[in-house]
Formats: structure tokens, sequence, C-alpha cells
């Protein structure tokens, strides 16, 4: 199994075309919302005033789902259409399960989780985790200092929510965790 991938994607919109884009971008959410992997998207658009740049933020639940869709029939007709409403190519940017654990890149535009849900899922792996590898590394190194095993006990604990732990669960729970669809 592999992780979820977020894809971002930049594009600056011709002024006047906003209305065409925002209906050219609802059908392809629409139509992306059938495809198997297909997690939810989020759009951010420009405040009043502002450069008509928008971000929207697709979510898959695996790299295969999303390379599937990137060499869809949906997309390369979608791309043909939006021609007209945008004054140049998108700019895509991806980030797989691993990345949303640290702060992604000043300007990146990430869908947060709920901050509630997921804190509710971080409390109980991590009192899991220092349950049972807490117990498991004190009973097998029970004669070296307390600050060695606490040590080996976070080490342990880290790689274990970072590689097997959290990008399944943040996968599984991606429909709790994640909005299907929020558009704002």
């Amino acid at each position: 199994m592999s992780d979820a991938v977020t894809v971002v994607v930049t594009r600056r919109v011709k002024r006047g075309r906003e209305l065409d884009y925002e209906k050219w971008l609802d059908k392809l959410i629409q139509d992306a919302s059938a495809l198997q992997g297909y997690l939810g998207a989020r759009v951010d658009r420009p405040k009043e005033g502002e450069a008509p740049v928008y971000t929207s933020v697709f979510k898959f639940d695996s790299a295969e789902h999303l390379r599937a869709f990137e060499t869809s029939d949906l997309r390369r007709r979608a791309l043909l259409e939006v021609t007209d409403y945008v004054e140049a190519d998108a700019v895509w940017s991806k980030l797989t399960g691993l990345e949303l654990w640290f702060s992604p890149p000043a300007g990146t535009v990430v869908p947060q989780p709920s901050k509630f849900r997921m804190a509710m899922v971080m409390i109980a792996v991590v009192y899991g985790l220092v349950l049972s590898i807490g117990q498991g590394v004190a009973f097998v190194l029970s004669s070296a200092p307390q600050p060695v095993r606490l040590l080996v006990t976070i080490v342990i604990e880290v790689f274990l929510m970072t590689y097997v732990l959290m990008p399944r669960l943040t996968r599984w729970l991606a429909k709790w965790i994640y909005p299907k669809k929020e558009i704002t």
C-alpha cells in the first residue's frame, strides 16, 4: 500500500473569465469524484481586489490513482477546455502523507484536517505506543539508565508513527479527518 498524495494546482485566471473558470473547475471536481482513489478537493479563491489566482488541492489515496487521473481522458479533456480561461499553464506540486507531518514550503497550500479529529487520532496513537513500546523497552532494557530507555522508546515510536501508523491511519480515516469535498 502506498501513501495518500495531495496535489496542489495553482492557476492564474484571465480577468473577466473567473466565472467561466469556476464553472469549469466545479465540473472537473464533480467528474473527478467518480475516480477510484479520489478523496476530495478544496479550492482557495482569490480575495476581492487580488490577482485572479486560484489554488486547487486534490487528494488521492495513492500515487497510482493520481497517475491514473493524470493520464486519463478526463484530465486531457479538462486541460483543453481550460485554455481559454487561464493566462498560462498551471503550477503543480505533489505531496505525500509524509510531508504533511512537517511544515510545507512557503506559499504551498495544503488542506488541513479537522484539528480536533487529528488530535483524537494522535492521542489514541501516542497513548497506545507509550503504553506498549514504553513498557516493552523498560522490560528489555531494565538495566539501562532511564534516559537511554526513554531515547530508545521515542526513536521507535517516532519511526512507527512516521512510516507505519500515521500514513495508514490518515488514509484509512481520510473520509472522517478530511471533508469529502470542500469548496469555499
